[in-house]
Formats: structure tokens, C-alpha cells, sequence
């Protein structure tokens, strides 16, 4: 495994990884380039050194080619922000040409790689009745084309770098297996390996008191999150949706509040943990209800263990958020993933926004912040609280699972010898 810092670009082409999955509207146009604008700085590292670019990326999740989800839609702004012309291969599998011709300072970007069932492994086109031998011969040979089509992404290039960490989970060609034709040209992104030391800093390195902000809908897409963060953290705060199965679970009246009755002995289970290891959970003591799921409902606050029937919550109260806020800024270590409420209706998002501003002030007096998950990053970025945290992830399922505990396809390429 290489550094970019220290690699020797000049004359080399470099095929590097990078997560342009941007939202388009109707006409096309991008509505976020987010994604774009944090990948630059690797791209204009291999540029500046001499070399000549190969960009590749997926766009959406296409079932074949798409006009919608061609990347001809993005080279306008990656041009823009690269200074230079930007060339296309409107069919990444036939670019040996193009790839071949490139010099030093130019850059091309290949086609969608999800338009080929190749790059995930994942068969297409079967029949809703197909049997299950069909199945398992249909995967068995894309599965053995994919061999051939990731070694041809790798014949354009001489060394390869990965900066997609919104797609570090997943065991795709471009992310993790072209890896092995670089045994010693192979390198992260500068996006990536600021993505590897946040999540370090928090699982691995952390400050003490470290306290984590588990919010979302349901326990069941984070309940191995749960599990691996009560035996790292000091507090364990539990928001969102989740948290009414946690409430009922102890025995609470939570009336037609989202909740998964199946997952209550694995609430019941996660706080018993806690409590042996010390571990302090703090759940919602005060709650903004609701009689309807909509941004225009009647609106009420109550204790969070007496909702009434036929309401239901959608925000933290006053109170609750008082307790949060105070244990945030009692903290040296804070890692938050999920809102606290309905974030996406205005009238619901008080909790989510007071987090986000809990979160900056932490920080400010030395905290190391980590915010990861749309809707909490989508916080920070409203109230222009981003550059106020110290690190904002990319990637939400890739950091979930980095938090899990799981070692990732696309980083243990990287470093695998």
C-alpha cells in the first residue's frame, strides 16, 4: 500500500474510484455536488503530479444503461472544478483507446459502471419464476465475467486509488477487487483516508467521556450499531423513532408512536448490557407529540413514557434536549448518526437542529465530532454548523458498518499486501 502524498505520479495513469452519485433533477442538472467537490483534491494531487486521470464511478442504481444516469451529465462541473478539459467513455469496458492516448494533465471519465451487472456481481434479467439451479448458474457467470471486466478497468491504468467511501462496503470491481492487479500501485484518496482516521478517532482512539447520538426510525437498521457502541461509549444516546421501542421496552405508554415490538428483548438486552458495563443510555424524557404524521398536526408536549393513544412522537422535547445537550458538552469524544425527530418536516426538526448546534459548541471547546448519516449531516449543513464539527462522513451504510465493527471491502483492499 502506497501514500499519495509520497507516490510519483509523473507519467502514470491512475484509475481512481470516486463516488459521483450526485442527484440530478428532470433537466439533468445537479442539484449537489458535494460528492464532486470533496474528491478534487485527490484528482488534482495526480494532475499536479504529473500524471493523467481515469475517473470511474456509478451514478443511481440503473438495471442497464440509462440516459438518466449517464455521467456525460457531470462533466461540465468536474471540468469546472479540475481547470481542465474532460474527455468521456461512453462505454467503459471499450476505452483501451482513449485510455491509451491520454497525457500527462488529462483526464477521462468512464461510463457508469452500474450499467453493467459485472461491477456488483449481481445477476440481471432473471425471471420471477426462475428455479433455483437458474439462479445459482445465472450468478455463478456473472460472477466469472466480472473477473474479466474488472481486468479490463485495470488494463487502462498503472496505479489505482480509491476516494469512494460511500461505497467502501460493498465488495464491487471498482472498489474492491480491482485492488489485487496494483499489488504495489495502490493507494487511498485523500477523501478516504480523512474518512479512515474520523471513524479511528472514534472506535479506536477516542477521548474519554465519548458519547454516541444513535437517532433514525428503526432499531432494526442499527441494532448492530447499538451493540458494538454500548461496549465503547460512556453514554449512548438513543432518538429518533428507535428510541419509543427502547421507552416501551421499560415499560412505557408510547400510544401510536413508530416502534418494533420484535426487537424489545434486543432493547431490553442492550440496556442490561449497559448497565453492566456502566454504560449510561439516555432515552427521550420529553416528547413533542403529534395526532397525525404530518407537519400540520396538532401539537403537544408530554413525558415520553405518557403518550397518549391515538398521538404519536415525532420530536424531542425541551427537556430531553437539555439532558442531551449537557452530556454532549461533557464530552471529548461525540460521534452522531440519525436525527431526533421527523427532521424532514420543519415543524419536527427543533431536536435534530439543537443537536446539530449542541454538536459545534462541543467542538469548539475541543471535542472531536464526527457527524455521519443524510439527515444528520443534512443538520449541520442547514444551520451552517459543517465546517463548525470536526469531521462530516460521505458515506452513511459504509460508515454504519465501519461502526458495526465490520472491516470494509473497499479499505482492507487497500491495505492487504
Amino acid at each position: 500500500m502506497k501514500q499519495i502524498d509520497s507516490y510519483d505520479f509523473n507519467g502514470k495513469k491512475a484509475i481512481v474510484r470516486v463516488d459521483f452519485n450526485v442527484p440530478l433533477n428532470d433537466q439533468f442538472e445537479i442539484t449537489d455536488d458535494t460528492r464532486i467537490r470533496a474528491a478534487i483534491p485527490t484528482l488534482k494531487k495526480v494532475l499536479e503530479g504529473g500524471g493523467a486521470l481515469i475517473i470511474m464511478s456509478h451514478l443511481g442504481r440503473p438495471k442497464g444503461p440509462a440516459e438518466k444516469f449517464s455521467l456525460k451529465h457531470i462533466l461540465a462541473r468536474v471540468s469546472q472544478y479540475l481547470g481542465v478539459p474532460v474527455q468521456f467513455a461512453p462505454d467503459c469496458q471499450k476505452a483501451d483507446e482513449q485510455a491509451a492516448a491520454l497525457k500527462p494533465g488529462e483526464v477521462l471519465v468512464l461510463e457508469n459502471l452500474r450499467f453493467y451487472a459485472e461491477e456488483e456481481g449481481k445477476p440481471r434479467g432473471l425471471a420471477e419464476d426462475a428455479t433455483d439451479e437458474e439462479k445459482k448458474a445465472a450468478k455463478a457467470a456473472v460472477k466469472e465475467s466480472q473477473k474479466a471486466f474488472t481486468k479490463k478497468l485495470a488494463s487502462y491504468a498503472d496505479c489505482y486509488i480509491n476516494d469512494a467511501f460511500g461505497t467502501a462496503h460493498r465488495a464491487h470491481a471498482s472498489t474492491a477487487l480491482i485492488a489485487k492487479y496494483f499489488p504495489n500501485d495502490k493507494m487511498f484518496g485523500y477523501l478516504m483516508e480523512g474518512e479512515i482516521r474520523a471513524i479511528d478517532n472514534v472506535l479506536k482512539n477516542a477521548q474519554h467521556p465519548f458519547t454516541a447520538i444513535i437517532g433514525g426510525s428503526k432499531v432494526s437498521s442499527k441494532l448492530e450499531v447499538l451493540k458494538n457502541l454500548v461496549t465503547k461509549v460512556d453514554n449512548l444516546i438513543i432518538g429518533g423513532g428507535m428510541g419509543y421501542t427502547f421507552i416501551k421496552a421499560e415499560g412505557g405508554a408510547i400510544g401510536n408512536s413508530l416502534h418494533e415490538d420484535e426487537l424489545i428483548p434486543d432493547a431490553l438486552e442492550i440496556m442490561q448490557r449497559a448497565k453492566q458495563l456502566g454504560v449510561n443510555i439516555s432515552l427521550s424524557v420529553q416528547t413533542r407529540v403529534a395526532d397525525d404524521f404530518s407537519n400540520d398536526a396538532n401539537v403537544k408536549v408530554v413525558p415520553s413514557h405518557e403518550i397518549p393513544e391515538g398521538w404519536q412522537g415525532m420530536d424531542a422535547g425541551e427537556k430531553s434536549i437539555e439532558n442531551w445537550r449537557k452530556i454532549i458538552l461533557d464530552s471529548k469524544t461525540i460521534l452522531w448518526n440519525g436525527p431526533v425527530g421527523v427532521f424532514e418536516m420543519p415543524t419536527f426538526a427543533t431536536g435534530t437542529l439543537k443537536i446539530a448546534e449542541a454538536l459545534a459548541e462541543a467542538t469548539a471547546k475541543g471535542a472531536y465530532t464526527l457527524v455521519g448519516g443524510g439527515d444528520s449531516v443534512a443538520a449541520v449543513n442547514q444551520m451552517g454548523y459543517a465546517d463548525k464539527v470536526s469531521y462530516v462522513s460521505t458515506g452513511g451504510g459504509a460508515m454504519l458498518e465501519a461502526i458495526e465493527g465490520k472491516d470494509l471491502p473497499g479499505i482492507a483492499a487497500i491495505r492487504e499486501d
